[in-house]
């Protein structure tokens, strides 16, 4: 059942895409994809991983202002590890600067263990998303995020994740390697003491007309009173990118 979701994720998103492509005369729809595997698992908040290897694959699929983002993750082992479902809508869209609201219906999926056998345990949760997306360069932007989570399930954790990231992308640093790099200052302020501030700096490397991506994702604790405190985590991945 597991692997059957996970193809069936794989290949509408192909589908998708590939009819968007043929259909590019009306640009109506547009799609897009990546898949990637990675060493630590990060979560899209990045204070929370899977500490784990991982594949998460993503999908856009817009048409006008508004677009569906659904995002999923996986253990190498096929469990399934989050599901996200995205569903924005831009009601401010001007060419340097952007502002989208978004509502994700996401399940995360955990284990305990029972003395007949070990349980995979899904948690339901709702998020409700402000975002801001000001470009002042063709290649250089600023982005804010405000999300507030709420777990629907009991014991299931509530509260805000605050964001604000630079990035810069496609800096020709040979011929025919392009890096891109990512700042982000986050905070998040989650019931049962899962309160903190992070940075982290991501750093990815693509060689042109090739559909691949590597990069290091470096995520540190400033303060936080998560027990142990988190230490530095790095993640390293590599991305096919549709």
């Amino acid at each position: 059942m597991r692997i059957t979701l996970f193809l069936f994720f794989v290949l509408t998103a192909a589908t998708a895409f590939s009819q968007s492509s043929e259909n590019g005369q009306s640009k109506k729809l547009a799609a897009s994809g990546s898949f990637s595997i990675n060493s630590n698992g990060v979560a899209s908040v990045p204070a929370f991983t899977l500490g784990d290897p991982a594949f998460i694959t993503s999908v856009s699929i817009a048409k006008g202002r508004f677009s569906y983002d659904p995002v999923l993750g996986y253990g190498l082992d096929l469990k399934p590890w989050f599901f996200d479902n995205w569903l924005h809508y831009k009601f401010i869209a001007r060419p340097i600067f952007e502002m989208r609201a978004g509502f994700n219906y996401s399940t995360y999926f955990s284990e305990y263990t029972t003395p007949e056998e070990t349980v995979l345990q899904g948690q339901r949760y709702f998020t409700f998303a402000l975002e801001a997306f000001y470009t002042f360069k063709p290649k250089n932007s600023l982005q804010f995020a405000w999300w507030n989570d709420r777990g629907q399930e009991p014991g299931t954790i509530h509260g805000n994740y605050l964001s604000v990231a630079f990035e810069r992308t496609e800096i020709e640093v040979a011929k025919k390697l392009l890096l891109s790099a990512n700042g982000q200052l986050f905070y998040i302020n989650y019931s049962d003491n899962n309160d903190g501030l992070f940075v982290t700096a991501k750093v990815s490397a693509a060689v042109k007309n090739i559909p691949l991506l590597l990069y290091f994702h470096g995520i540190q604790a400033i303060t936080s009173n998560f027990e142990p405190f988190p230490g530095f985590k790095l993640n390293v991945g590599l991305a096919y990118v549709l």
